[in-house]
């Protein structure tokens, strides 16, 4: 993670927590999902270190889905969280979570919405997740990314990223298809 601020104030998990619900299989993985199945406009929101059973996370997810979005919160490490209590940590869990493997695990979840009829895709990640995020958009496997907090997130990522967001806004589109969004590490709650 980016500063010692990502691996302090853990939240305490609630895997039975939000307003949605757990959903075993979701593209390859276990998920948090709210919202309208029905809606054609997704998010996918992916973790931080903590996971997706992060209770802020999932409030988050809710109230996203209440803005008309189905709302995706994969499991992306596996339900093997970052633990404070262990000596070992943080460098041997960041060893065990590549951000790059669930950028790849993303990839079913992505088809998954889509044979849903989900026609638009954005995605949310924090810390940790930003950088599946940003490889997601690198990919343009998603319309819209945004990233809160970046961790493990290069300089030349966010080079590609304003290339493409440059492409966007210099075509002759009425529409904007695409943004970016990325935030500086500071201080915040967590959970």
């Amino acid at each position: 993670m980016a500063c010692s601020q990502c691996w302090e104030n853990p939240p305490a998990l609630d895997a039975a927590g939000g307003g949605g619900r757990v959903l075993v299989d979701f593209g390859g993985q276990q998920a948090y999902v709210a919202g309208s199945a029905d809606s054609k406009a997704a998010v996918l929101l992916v973790c931080d270190a903590f996971g997706f059973e992060a209770p802020n996370l999932r409030k988050i997810a809710d109230r996203v889905a209440l803005s008309g979005y189905f709302v995706v919160v994969p499991d992306f490490i596996h339900r093997d969280p970052y633990q404070p209590d262990n000596p070992n940590n943080p460098g041997m869990w960041v060893q065990a979570h590549n951000p790059l493997e669930a950028f790849e695990e993303a990839k079913p979840i992505i088809a998954a919405l889509k044979d849903k009829g989900v026609s638009t895709i954005g995605a949310a990640g924090y810390c940790w997740g930003a950088k599946v995020v940003a490889e997601l958009a690198k990919a343009h496997e998603i319309q819209a990314a945004v990233m809160l907090h970046p961790s493990f997130v290069t300089v030349d990522d966010i080079k590609e990223l304003v290339k493409q967001f440059e492409q966007v806004l210099s075509s002759n589109s009425s529409e904007l298809m695409a943004t970016m969004v990325a935030w500086p590490a500071g201080k915040e709650a967590r959970g």
